[in-house]
């Protein structure tokens, strides 16, 4: 495999382009790590009383609906973003993925998942007290989502 780097001055933003007979496993994991590292960086605004905050993805533990306004956690906070969870879907990076009809979820921040077959899993993350149950119709999602981040390291 080639890495080539091309230097144009007046190019308004950065583009990366990968050249290959077929789409591998190794291409695809490349894929996934660059959008993940261009993701990683990406911020957007929430809303907390008469305030605007530019907070990176990467803080935001989950996403949950609540009394028709979507809100963004964050370790120690809640924000609101003036997104639906479907529009949300579309423009947030793998490591998010709907766990329920109300929530999406950073996979990054997981701690545990307490599975029980008869009901909604629990969802625990790392330094916080906050939970998200996971629907047994997303479950499976969950798990496999889990599955790719571990294989990528």
């Amino acid at each position: 495999m080639k890495l080539h780097i091309e230097l144009v001055p007046d190019l308004p933003e950065a583009e990366v382009v990968i050249k290959c007979a077929a789409l591998t496993p190794e291409i695809q994991q490349m894929q996934t790590l660059i959008a993940g590292e261009l993701a990683r960086s990406r911020q957007m605004v929430f809303y907390k009383n008469n305030e605007e905050y530019y907070l990176p993805l990467s803080d935001i533990l989950f996403f949950e609906t609540g009394d028709e306004t979507v809100f963004a956690h964050t370790a120690a906070d809640v924000y609101r973003i003036r997104f639906r969870l479907y529009e949300l879907e579309e423009l947030l990076p793998g490591s998010f993925v709907r766990v329920s009809k109300s929530a999406i979820l950073n996979t990054r921040h997981i701690l545990s998942v307490d599975r029980n077959l008869s009901a909604s899993s629990l969802v625990t993350f790392h330094q916080s007290h906050k939970q998200v149950y996971v629907s047994r119709f997303y479950y499976k999602n969950l798990k496999q989502k889990l599955i790719e981040s571990r294989d990528l390291l």
